[in-house]
């Protein structure tokens, strides 16, 4: 019995030793908030702060997030780190944490650095990627898979690796977390054919006003004919990108007053517009 008992404690010990808590989303039910962050190299070394997401609009939804207050005295590398062995807790990096990303928020472009670091303080260094959006949420990948296979207890982050002329104020969220992918554009309404019919044209081949064509705006199809004063047909065309030169049978029509009939219609709204009206051609 005493034997089972060991077993089972030891499998479950195994279990916690080697389980990662993430991703770190900084929110009350899950990982982040309460870890006991350690700031470094920061000048006065302000806490690391829990607080309401200052832009929900963005990419980022989560309602909580962490500030970190990068002083202007302090080192470019400043940071926060993890307790050895709490926290983001003991793990090996695989297939599947290998890629870790953050969502940042930052009022400058600069390197954001994350490194992680074994149970005796040894690591590989910082892998560090660059924002390239301001004051908008953006998440950064980083590629750890040349750790493929090490086992880690500490998580560093370093909001701000550069020096600077000034306090910026960093938030930072969702490390760990799935890849951010937009959704799809919603497609856009379908709006009315509208139909309008120009009434003079100068089919003079001086390069200005040559060519009779109706406006078709919204359209998905089009019909459209031009008369002469008699009722005869002149032109027909079931495009809305054709254009009447003013000849009928490859000759010239005399000067004077034409008729047209036109119609289009949109098949996303089923709307249709039919038009008649007259044209005056002058050569």
């Amino acid at each position: 019995m005493f034997r089972l008992v060991l077993l089972i404690f030891l499998n479950l010990t195994f279990f916690q030793c080697y389980s990662q808590n993430a991703p770190v989303d900084f929110e009350s039910t899950g990982f982040g908030a309460f870890w006991n962050w350690k700031v470094f190299e920061n000048g006065q070394n302000p806490l690391l702060e829990i607080v309401t997401n200052p832009d929900t609009l963005g990419i980022n939804k989560s309602p909580t997030v962490a500030k970190f207050k990068a002083q202007q005295s302090g080192a470019p590398f400043a940071g926060c780190e993890t307790l050895h062995g709490a926290g983001i807790g003991s793990f090996t990096v695989d297939q599947s944490n290998m890629i870790i990303r953050i969502m940042v928020y930052k009022p400058v472009i600069s390197e954001v650095g994350i490194k992680l670091v074994r149970f005796d303080n040894w690591s590989l260094g910082e892998v560090k990627v660059s924002n390239t959006k301001v004051n908008e949420w953006e998440q950064l990948t980083f590629d750890f898979s040349s750790h493929f296979g090490l086992t880690y207890d500490q998580l560093v982050v370093f909001p701000d690796f550069t020096g600077r002329s000034g306090e910026n104020i960093i938030y930072f969220d969702n490390i760990f977390d799935v890849e951010y992918v937009a959704p799809p554009e919603e497609p856009l309404t379908p709006e009315d054919a509208e139909l309008n019919l120009p009434n003079l044209f100068t089919p003079n081949n001086d390069g200005v006003n040559d060519f009779y064509f109706p406006l078709f705006i919204n359209a998905d199809w089009a019909k459209w004919t031009v008369y002469s004063r008699y009722g005869q047909k002149l032109f027909y065309s079931e495009s809305m990108i054709d254009q009447w030169d003013g000849k009928h049978l490859g000759k010239n029509v005399p000067g004077g007053v034409y008729f047209i009939v036109a119609k289009c219609g949109s098949d996303g709204t089923g709307n249709i517009v039919e038009k008649k009206s007259f044209i005056h051609l002058s050569r």
